[in-house]
């Protein structure tokens, strides 16, 4: 619809009103429609777009009245300004039609000068709506990236309580399995590799921990170079949160296995698990991050650190509660930088 001009359609079962009509709206530059009935009208108001309607009251088989109320009762085309023209034109019936959703109601035989300002204002009133539509169609569009962006950063039920107005989250869980995971050598290997071919081999890696920590429930808290950390039993607590952690542990080595870089080489990797409670919560205004703190979080990137390459490491915590499911190998006693000697186990499988 350009300036005044619009699609018309013209409802009347006279053909000599219709004709009248017709050529006037087509001299002001409109395109023009006609039905001979209301039935023929609605038909073709589903098929094709109108910006307004020219609606005879008095007709056969269907007459304004029920045009009306099938229109406005229609979820799709109730948004059609209608302008009621009929020889009717009696007080009750001019009532009628506006409570039934008319825009405006013109007598026969109709003033032309009239007729055209009222045409003009509600095709004028049909294109701010249709701009409104749009703008609120754009709004909706651009309110569901902005809120997959933040789910992309934060964890659903963390977005939601921060959509929900609360400025500070931080929440205490007593008990929660940590994951750190990193690649063995490869700032070395990486060195030989171009920055878009890093790249591309660690959005590779970190897709595929990604899948996996969405199959098992877990939350993925953040990558840190070449490391990788997730975490099982927050934001909603769980119970299986170790074995989850211990699945997609297991998975993850077999992941690796069949990971190349473009030269062909094979890659390694170390994990390291612990069990425990842990404080988390949101830090920043501009740019969030959830993150979570505590001895735990500190004790499973030891375990990581302090690894065997190809390995699951896990503490005494992890093993106590996976061990009537999984096959462990006691690795012994090491000594971890700030917690001083501890029992460690290596995960080899699930059991049969």
């Amino acid at each position: 619809m350009k300036g005044d001009e619009g699609s018309v359609l013209v409802v009347d079962d006279n053909e000599v009103n219709r004709d009248l009509l017709a050529r006037r709206l087509q001299r002001q530059g409109h395109v023009v429609t006609v039905a001979e009935d209301g039935l023929q009208a609605l038909e073709m108001m589903r098929s094709e777009p109108f910006d307004l309607v020219l609606l005879d009251i008095m007709m056969p088989l269907m007459n304004g009245y029920q045009v009306l109320e099938n229109l406005k009762a229609d979820e799709n085309l109730r948004h059609i300004p209608v302008i009621m023209i009929s020889a009717v034109d009696d007080i009750d019936s001019i009532v009628r039609c506006i409570e039934l959703g008319a825009e405006d109601y013109l007598s026969k035989p109709f003033n032309p000068v009239l007729l055209k300002a009222r045409i003009s204002a509600c095709l004028e009133k049909k294109r701010l709506r249709d701009q409104e539509q749009t703008y609120l169609r754009e709004l909706a569009q651009e309110k569901e990236k902005s809120e997959r962006l933040l789910l992309n950063i934060l964890p659903g039920p963390i977005a939601q309580r921060l959509k929900e107005g609360e400025i500070t989250i931080a929440d205490s869980f007593a008990e929660v399995t940590v994951m750190f995971a990193d690649l063995v050598g490869f700032t070395k290997l990486s060195a030989h590799l171009s920055p878009a071919e890093l790249v591309e081999l660690l959005n590779e890696i970190f897709s595929a921990f990604d899948e996996l920590a969405d199959r098992y429930g877990l939350e993925k808290i953040k990558t840190i170079g070449d490391a990788y950390m997730v975490v099982g039993g927050l934001p909603r607590p769980s119970d299986n949160h170790a074995e989850a952690i211990a699945e997609m542990a297991i998975d993850i080595l077999a992941a690796i296995a069949k990971i190349r870089t473009k030269g062909g080489q094979p890659l390694s990797i170390r994990i390291g698990i612990h069990t425990g409670p842990v404080e988390a919560g949101v830090i920043g205004t501009k740019k969030f991050t959830y993150d979570l703190w505590g001895d735990t979080v500190n004790t499973a990137s030891r375990m990581e650190s302090q690894g065997v390459p190809g390995g699951i490491q896990v503490t005494v915590a992890t093993y106590d509660r996976l061990r009537d499911k999984y096959v462990f190998e006691e690795r012994g006693v090491i000594s971890v930088k700030g917690k001083g000697d501890m029992m460690t186990y290596l995960l080899v499988s699930r059991k049969a």
